[in-house]
């Protein structure tokens, strides 16, 4: 019985909806991190253009 009610008790807290939000400083640095790694990569692409235009 125990067991029974130690399995419902589980279910329900795993099935509780107001979960904490651990990760969401972390989110929100990888997203800015993101935006940078776009800009540098644009920034390369851009270069390596006008590096190419140089040699013709």
């Amino acid at each position: 019985m125990k067991y029974i009610l130690l399995a419902i008790t589980l279910l329900f807290a795993a099935c509780d909806n107001s979960t904490p939000k651990i990760a969401a400083p972390q989110r929100a640095v990888l997203e800015k991190a993101k935006g940078v790694d776009q800009i540098v990569q644009q920034n390369a692409d851009e270069t390596k253009k006008k590096a190419e235009e140089a040699e013709k």
